[in-house]
């Protein structure tokens, strides 16, 4: 709990030194971030239409999906609708498993963090929204010491009708180091205190198959930042991503497009209810 309550000051701090530190200029990168750091705050509930673009190995995959979610406490619906994938999650029930319905599987409870629901996957259905973004620009910015020189304010441009600000992060010292594992370390917990990504240090490690305890002493590579680039579409209204793109050493890493979105619309407790209407479970 005291761990969770410093990185919230962390990340406050940060995007309260940009708010009071930066002339308010209307096209500064910081100032939209700060402004899109702060709307994405504002966010209690959301829905989205989601077009994702992911390289697994080396091969891009896309995907069509929509979610509800409700953020505090967390509840989030998502559905595939060409695979036939609905997954229903509700942070106080269910032990904290989601609850998975496919055109291939009968219902299955299944941890979120689990092998099954990881494998071939960038993250978790804990990272969809829009407070993971927010989160990891934030920390990209305190870990990059020139991390506000590297952002740059493209202009202005449309993305599925919506008038957007276009900014770019790129900082060309993106490298791969030696880090030592610790005693009782996951990929995934060094890749949260790194501030890296998940799936990107498996596959530079051969590990994607691996999700429990690594050995202690063994060494691994790691980023030494998030990305080496990123483009974000930002909607000049609601301040909230359009568009993300991220890229690593090879280029194109990943893409998210959402070309549908309602902020804070009133969605009831029903709709996180498998017996809802129209849900397939």
């Amino acid at each position: 709990m005291k761990k969770k309550v410093l990185v919230i000051f962390i990340l406050a701090s940060i995007m309260l030194g940009f708010r009071y530190s930066i002339k308010q200029e209307t096209h500064n990168p910081i100032v939209i971030l700060q402004q899109m750091y702060d709307s994405i705050k504002a966010v209690k509930t959301l829905k989205l239409h989601i077009n994702a673009l992911e390289r697994i190995d080396k091969t891009f995959f896309s995907e069509k999906s929509e979610i509800k979610l409700n953020v505090n406490p967390r509840r989030l619906y998502f559905i595939n609708r060409k695979k036939k994938l609905e997954i229903l999650y509700n942070q106080n029930e269910n032990n904290g498993k989601a609850i998975i319905k496919s055109n291939i599987l009968p219902l299955f409870n299944l941890d979120p963090t689990g092998n099954i629901m990881r494998k071939n996957q960038h993250y978790t259905i804990h990272e969809l929204g829009y407070d993971f973004i927010g989160k990891s620009i934030a920390l990209t910015i305190a870990k990059d010491k020139d991390g506000i020189k590297n952002f740059t304010y493209i202009g202005k441009h449309k993305k599925f009708n919506y008038n957007c600000y276009v900014i770019q992060y790129e900082n060309k010292n993106y490298n791969f180091v030696d880090y030592v594992v610790g005693e009782k370390e996951t990929v995934s917990m060094i890749a949260a205190k790194l501030v890296v990504n998940d799936y990107l240090l498996r596959y530079n490690n051969n590990l994607l198959n691996e999700f429990g305890y690594l050995k202690k002493g063994s060494r691994i590579i790691v980023p030494t930042l998030y990305c080496k680039k990123a483009v974000l579409f930002i909607h000049e209204k609601w301040m909230v991503p359009v568009a993300v793109s991220i890229y690593d050493g090879m280029g194109l890493f990943e893409s998210y497009e959402y070309p549908h979105i309602e902020i804070n619309p009133n969605i009831s407790p029903a709709e996180f209810n498998k017996n809802h209407a129209g849900y397939g479970f």
